[in-house]
Formats: C-alpha cells, structure tokens, sequence
C-alpha cells in the first residue's frame, strides 16, 4: 500500500486503493484499506482550488429541514437530496449538480456545465425524475442556496409533487451523504485527472457516476 500510494504521487484514496490492489490478486474491502491507510498515515492530498457554491443571501423562502440529519431512506426514491460542486478546468470553472437517492446512496440525476445558475440543478433534477418517476411525497433536500430556493426551482418541485426540505444556514453536516459522494469523486478521482475542458469534466465525472448510479 506505501509503494502504491507513492506511485499514484500520494493522490490515492481508499476507493482507488482497493481497485489497484484487486489488479494485484489483492481482494480485500474497503473499510480495512480505509484503517490500514490511516495507520500508515496515508493520506491522499487535497485540491487547493476553492470557489464558493452556495448563495444564501436572497429573499426566497426557506423551507423546513425535514431530513434533520435522518439519512437512512425506508425505500428507494422516497429521500432524495441534491446539491452543486466546483470542478477545475484548464478552460476554468465547471459546476457539477446531483441527486442522490439516500436509500442506495446512488446518483440518480446529474449536471455539469461552465455556470451554476438554476438551470443546472433543474436539469440534475429533471434527470433524476424522467430517470426513476418517483411516487408522490417524495422529499427532496438541499442546501438553501439561491438555485433552489428560486421560484422556478420551487415551482419545478411542486409540479412533480416533491416535498422541500433544506439544511440549516452554513452547515454541510444537514447534507452529509451528497458532500461525502463530492469528497470521493474529487479526492479519490478527479484529484490526479487533467481536465483540459469542461467536456473533459463532463466524461470523467460520468465514467464515475456510472458504478454508483444513474
């Protein structure tokens, strides 16, 4: 695990780390890589880039955290939260939107484009319901950013007969499965890819996606 971890310029999370112990007729789970890397001391470094997301100062309404951190779904397509990204380009800025369903923790909608106005969560959204057409009373959660507290993203919810829910102000914690599926596709994927375009963006995250939804 040293050697590997040093050849991958020390990048290497616990996910990509199996995988390349299982190409070496190494099969062991994912939870004892995780505590042997923190053993080791083997921690995969972090993208320096930072851009903010989340715009919570505006006058749309608020809805009620009805998930409160309760993020263990009784049946698929009954919780669903969503939330937006950044992803570095040598282009610039790409914004990735998804949705995950937290029964099976998978993505079921998904967006990226070069600009995080409200449309790129519609389309995440819009994806994920033509995708699984979900019963209605499904409750969808997010962050209180603008994108989805605006009237248009409000309105697209009640038209499929979704029930908002939103984190408190500030607190990444009330969305904790979505910012830990952007920690491991960031961290443990795209940290030692070179994204030359926003297209670039857009194959990789899919090549991600795909074992873990849609």
């Amino acid at each position: 695990m040293r050697s590997i971890f040093k050849a991958s310029k020390e990048t290497y999370g616990s996910r990509r780390m199996v995988k390349e112990l299982e190409s070496k007729g190494r099969q062991i789970g994912r939870y004892r890589v995780r505590r042997l890397m923190h053993k080791l001391k083997l921690r995969a470094k972090t993208p320096r880039r930072y851009k903010v997301t989340t715009d919570s100062n505006h006058s749309f309404c608020v809805a009620a955290n009805i998930v409160d951190r309760q993020f263990k779904a009784e049946a698929p397509n009954s919780v669903w939260t969503s939330d937006i990204t950044y992803l570095w380009t040598l282009e610039g800025w790409s914004y990735l939107a998804v949705v995950l369903d937290l029964y099976s923790r998978q993505v079921v909608g998904w967006a990226v484009d070069k600009h995080m106005r409200v449309e790129l969560v519609l389309d995440a959204l819009k994806m994920a319901y033509w995708r699984r057409k979900p019963s209605p009373g499904l409750i969808h959660h997010s962050d209180r950013g603008i994108q989805y507290a605006c009237e248009r993203y409000q309105k697209q919810l009640e038209q499929f007969h979704m029930v908002p829910s939103m984190s408190r102000k500030g607190d990444c914690w009330d969305n904790a499965p979505t910012e830990r599926f952007f920690r491991s596709l960031k961290y443990e994927y795209l940290l030692s890819c070179r994204l030359p375009t926003g297209n670039a963006a857009k194959r990789e995250t899919l090549e991600y996606i795909e074992p873990h939804g849609v």
